[in-house]
Formats: structure tokens, sequence, C-alpha cells
């Protein structure tokens, strides 16, 4: 099938399996006329590279991961490489919500400090003392 109609079959628009494509994600012939050819596998590929893309993988990951593949949703072989590979994922996005979460708290104080002083000005001077006006 050409590109045109994977891209209707699976939903991807063409761009984007020209991506995956570069990326080593899917693979596709070539015809006499130099149009891609996709085999009916590449239906459930780009299935299985959207699961994994909303997993949070990259695509270098992803690359990494396919050949464990299996089904659309898609199941994991447990193989010793791929099971490093997926925690190390996990370990990095926990990083990053840790991170997320200590900006929110940060943020979150900020807010109710601010809340708390409503009722006075800002900038907080005393107009009688020269000193303390702002330039």
């Amino acid at each position: 099938m050409r590109i045109g109609e994977l891209s209707r079959r699976t939903g991807v628009n063409a761009h984007q399996l020209r991506y995956y494509e570069a990326q080593g994600l899917l693979e596709a012939d070539r015809g006499t006329n130099g149009y891609r050819e996709y085999d009916e596998n590449a239906v459930l590929r780009v299935r299985q590279i959207r699961h994994l893309l909303g997993a949070g993988l990259s695509s270098e990951d992803i690359a990494y991961l396919l050949p464990c593949a299996v089904g659309e949703a898609p199941e994991l072989l447990g193989c010793p490489e791929l099971l490093a590979a997926m925690r190390s994922r996990l370990r990095r996005l926990d990083d990053q919500m840790a991170a997320l979460a200590r900006s929110r708290n940060a943020l979150a104080d900020y807010i109710d400090v601010a809340e708390r002083m409503s009722d006075r000005t800002y900038p907080p001077f005393d107009s009688a003392d020269p000193e303390c006006v702002p330039a």
C-alpha cells in the first residue's frame, strides 16, 4: 500500500509516517515509480509506535523496543536489555515528575503568601520615610 493508504488506515499523517521511516521505526520498499510501498504489517507497526509514543517513549527508545513488540497494544517481551531500557525511562519520568511537583509546590507557596498579603500595598514602603520611596 502507498503512504496515503497507510495514513488513512492508521489516522497518522504522511509527514509523521515519513518521520517514523527516517527514525528507523517503519520500513518501506520503493516501487519502480519511486513511491513508498508498505506491506500489511505496517498498519500494526504504526499502531504499536503510536501506543509507545503515548507512553512517553522517545523514537530512539521505540526503535530499541520494537523488535520485542507483539500485538497492537503492544506487549513487550521481557528480555533483560529491554527491561533495563524501560526502567531507565521510568526513572527519568519519575525524576521529571518530582521536579515538576517541587516547582508546583513552590508556586503554590508563593500564591498562598501573596493572597495572605493582599491587604498590603505593593511595593510596601512608608511614604513618610523619603529613603523608602522608590525612585
